[in-house]
């Protein structure tokens, strides 16, 4: 029996969860059990989704969730729902979902939603203040506000069910078949054409459009596809969005000219980068973006490798209680080093705050950067969530492969297969799981692992590879292929702990797993269950062009093998 009259995320092995373990909060684990105690009680849910290296969560912690009078109100009035974003998935898309079905606007971390006792969302928002501010109401008004509602509309709330449900629903229609690439060259023209990546801030590489514009100057040989790759990555390399000192990039930057970043760095940000880089060498040379691939996967070699031989999940962005100290110089630290100027943008002012984020002007020598590494190791280092996420150690193993290719040197490939092997170690029998627990598993895990395996299938010519992936596509389609709607569902279709079964065909922080996996049937000459999935993408299509980048590479793909080419899932030329 769960005692909701205290905090009980002290065994959750989620870095996240326990960043939350002492606060006066009585935190509770999403679980069927606490489902039921809520619809026991009838009290809504207060529902706080985040993660271990997420900077507005910490802020909202530090604020209102390590606060007595706040956490008494909370207490009181709610049962209240601890969830790290990424142990699960499935959660974190329904609920950031109807978040921007309520309020008409993007959603993102910290996610805060009121649910009613049956686990259905009536309201919510993401990070609210302790005091208002900025047009916001403080946290404390919400909470006495929102309990209000429900006292008194609970009845009503109730019956909304089926409104949310509906809402929730993709809409489809019954087109199989489209031209895409004017829906490519739309695309086009959100782009900023000077500092690459889409117009405005804050910016974010967004990898997937640019991984689809590649495979269509493959297809083409057209170079407006080619010369929005160009312009990110040049801006990306050059910018404050990279470490110069250790390699790797930020999640994004707060203005338009990739300088100032949010300095949180996530694995999957760096392993796409690194892809992409690898697969526009291969169309032309640059020694400047190889000398950062390079760079970015000694980084994470070096630094995000966790206790089981594979690669944790995000570095935060503050250290010391202070966003970006680590990464940032103070003027009076690096005036003294020769030359820097040279090399790196440097102004007694600073460029952020005071402080100075390097923007690379050319390629610094070694004593330069011996330098500023010796700076930087006097300084603390940022939590590290350690966390292994299937899907993401997958993709980082592809991207090895892609780097092997480029590259031509034998290390990468060297490593991909050991990493493959430490993942094999893990998950015995191909008993594939998310993270920490072995009962969730998405579609993401399953359409990364089997792409990792076609992709070493491919590189090493080795048989084993491919008909794993033959096996695993089978358990797949078992156990995530919704045949009445011929799509996969995010989560298992027997999983029962959400009031809604969520189906998801655009792109996030990673390309969406439909389109993986369409991607995977047809290297596997699984052409009859391409066809039915591709006419549902097909009719998806027309409500949701512009979140489904990825799917406009694999459905080409797939037209040019039914159509007879012989061509790779890079590109095939017309």
């Amino acid at each position: 029996m769960i005692n909701i009259n205290k905090n009980n995320l002290i065994n959750d092995p989620s870095p996240y969860l326990q960043q939350h373990k002492d606060n006066p909060v009585n935190w509770q684990v999403w679980s069927k059990k606490t489902l039921e105690l809520a619809k026991e009680k009838k009290l809504p849910i207060l529902l706080s989704v985040g993660y271990a290296s997420c900077h507005w969560c910490h802020v909202m912690a530090h604020e209102s969730f390590e606060d007595q009078e706040t956490s008494k109100l909370m207490n009181e009035l709610f049962i209240n729902v601890k969830v790290d974003r990424e142990e699960r998935p499935d959660i974190d898309y329904v609920f950031q979902s109807s978040y921007q079905i309520f309020n008409q606007a993007g959603g993102g971390w910290p996610l805060t939603m009121f649910l009613d006792e049956n686990g259905v969302p009536f309201s919510g928002g993401t990070y609210f203040p302790k005091v208002q501010q900025h047009g916001l109401p403080s946290f404390k008004e919400v909470l006495i506000k929102i309990s209000d509602v429900y006292k008194e509309q609970r009845e009503k709330i109730l019956k909304q069910v089926n409104l949310v449900k509906e809402s929730l629903s993709l809409k489809k229609n019954s087109v199989i078949n489209q031209d895409l690439i004017p829906i490519v060259d739309e695309t086009l023209l959100y782009l900023d054409p000077i500092n690459g990546g889409y117009k405005g801030a804050p910016k974010f590489p967004t990898f997937n459009v640019f991984e689809t514009l590649l495979y269509y100057y493959n297809k083409t040989k057209d170079k407006k596809y080619l010369i929005p790759i160009e312009t990110l990555l040049k801006n990306l390399c050059s910018q404050g969005i990279y470490d110069h000192v250790e390699g790797g990039i930020s999640r994004y930057t707060v203005d338009e000219k990739w300088l100032v970043p949010h300095f949180e760095k996530m694995l999957y940000d760096n392993v796409q980068f690194i892809s992409l880089i690898s697969k526009y060498l291969k169309i032309k040379n640059n020694s400047y973006f190889q000398n950062k691939l390079i760079h970015t996967i000694n980084f994470l070699l070096n630094n995000f490798q966790n206790s089981e031989k594979l690669m944790g999940s995000a570095y935060d962005a503050d250290s010391e209680g202070e966003e970006g100290k680590y990464y940032t110089f103070t003027y009076e630290e690096i005036k003294d080093i020769k030359d820097i100027n040279l090399y790196y943008e440097v102004n007694p002012s600073g460029n952020w705050e005071g402080k100075i984020i390097l923007k690379e002007l050319q390629n610094p020598n070694e004593e330069i950067l011996l330098k500023l590494k010796h700076l930087r190791s006097k300084k603390i280092k940022p939590f590290f969530d350690d966390k292994s996420q299937l899907d993401l150690n997958c993709i980082w193993v592809s991207s090895l492969i892609s780097s092997y290719q480029t590259l031509k040197d034998k290390r990468y490939l060297d490593l991909a297969e050991t990493f493959f092997l430490n993942l094999k170690k893990k998950y015995k029998d191909e008993k594939l799981y998310h993270s920490y627990s072995d009962n969730f598993v998405f579609l993401e895990d399953y359409a990364y692992y089997i792409k990792m395996l076609l992709d070493l299938a491919d590189t090493t010519m080795g048989l084993e590879y491919k008909q794993k992936a033959e096996k695993l596509c089978i358990i797949a389609i078992d156990k995530f292929y919704d045949k009445n709607k011929n799509i996969f569902q995010k989560n298992m279709l027997l999983n029962d702990d959400l009031f809604f079964n969520p189906i998801d065909i655009g792109d996030g922080t990673i390309s969406n797993g439909n389109s993986i996996m369409l991607n995977n049937l047809v290297r596997l000459g699984l052409l009859d269950q391409a066809e039915k999935l591709s006419q549902s993408l097909f009719g998806y299509l027309n409500f949701y062009k512009r979140l489904m980048l990825s799917s406009l590479q694999s459905l080409d793909y797939f037209q040019e093998i039914k159509g007879g080419k012989n061509c790779s899932n890079d590109g095939c030329e017309i």
